[in-house]
């Protein structure tokens, strides 16, 4: 009986990544540049980016946070990450990220913790009656602080839950949110070489910024008096989160004790912006040396109008990691992950991290 239900979960994640892949087209173009918080949309971690995010099926312990929040469920101690992105270089953009997972007990599940946060340095303060930068500057904010929790309810199936609060701030004005994110990844074959996963993202309320910069003062109509003046509030128009459906599934090659290599593939589809298509490719010798690459399609990809094309990005990823156990006898130690997005224009995207298992 476990054997067939394990066979029926199998077949329907398979029919949830074939589906789209039929039925799809690219993204919803009636409703492109409606969302914001676009920054849910980057992956700030530099290991599962270097090969496009296209994890959804088989990552593993924190860095599945973004990919698919049921992977941190594999962890088996404690992870501790901190990663570095030089966001698209040349914007002077730098995104900091650093992220905790626990595991509670044998059966109890993992706990995870992460924050990233968007510096975009200090900005001129303009007016229409003042367009010299002559009254000072201010500071862009974008925060998200995640808290997940995932458990194996099966030896193949694993599940879990992400709430997060998302702050976009600038010196007067602020926008509030929490959002949901949910995955469940199943593992199959006689060495758990073959994986699926889907993966639920940034479903939540829609935001809206308030505070002292969206209020003036007034005068009462037919006042001229300073003691009839008031003040005026204006609310700004709502906006919606970027919400995504994540669909993969990957295969493990598995050559003698020492290598693996790793096919895997991504379909997402994103609610304002065009669906991409992910392939990537990881190469591993044992736990010390993982090499992988990605590309990731979209619609018009090959366009040489940034506009036209959609985005910056030009599908090409790369990354590295080196591990250094602390014994021979488990995965404990240290590891540093490096990943590289190629885009036009800027000079891509670098991201650095480090990683402690314990």
């Amino acid at each position: 009986m476990k054997k067939i239900y394990s066979c029926f979960v199998a077949i329907f994640l398979l029919g949830l990544i074939l589906i789209p892949l039929d039925t799809v087209t690219a993204g919803n173009k009636d409703r492109s540049g409606q969302a914001g918080a676009a920054e849910l949309l980057i992956n700030p971690w530099a290991r599962s980016s270097g090969w496009g995010s296209v994890s959804t099926a088989n990552g593993q312990g924190l860095e599945a946070l973004y990919t698919n929040v049921a992977g941190t469920g594999f962890t088996k101690g404690t992870e501790l990450i901190f990663s570095y992105t030089n966001w698209l270089k040349g914007s002077d953009v730098n995104i900091m990220a650093f992220g905790l997972s626990q595991k509670l007990g044998t059966n109890g599940g993992v706990i995870t913790a992460a924050v990233m946060s968007m510096s975009f340095g200090e900005i001129d303060i303009t007016t229409t009656n003042s367009p010299e930068p002559v009254q000072g500057t201010f500071k862009p904010s974008y925060m998200n602080i995640n808290l997940a929790y995932a458990k194996a309810f099966s030896n193949s199936i694993y599940g879990g839950i992400t709430i997060k609060l998302i702050t976009e701030s600038i010196s007067d004005a602020t926008a509030t949110a929490i959002a949901l994110d949910a995955g469940i990844q199943y593992v199959t074959g006689d060495k758990e070489q073959v994986k699926f996963g889907i993966a639920l993202k940034n479903v939540g309320a829609p935001m809206r910024f308030t505070g002292d910069g969206l209020s003036f003062r007034g005068i009462i109509p037919g006042h001229g008096n300073d003691n009839d003046q008031f003040t005026v509030e204006q609310r700004s128009a709502r906006y919606e989160l970027p919400a995504t459906l994540r669909i993969g599934a990957s295969y493990d090659f598995l050559i003698g004790e020492a290598n693996r290599i790793t096919l895997a593939g991504n379909f997402t589809s994103n609610s304002f912006t065009k669906d991409q298509f992910t392939l990537g490719l990881e190469y591993a010798l044992k736990y010390y040396l993982q090499i992988r690459a990605g590309y990731t399609y979209q619609d018009g990809m090959f366009n040489s109008n940034v506009a036209d094309r959609g985005t910056v990005y030009t599908g090409l990823n790369a990354g590295l990691t080196v591990s250094m156990p602390f014994n021979k006898e488990s995965e404990t130690g240290i590891a540093i992950d490096y990943s590289y997005r190629a885009s036009n224009p800027f000079s891509g995207t670098h991201s650095v991290g480090i990683k402690l298992n314990f």
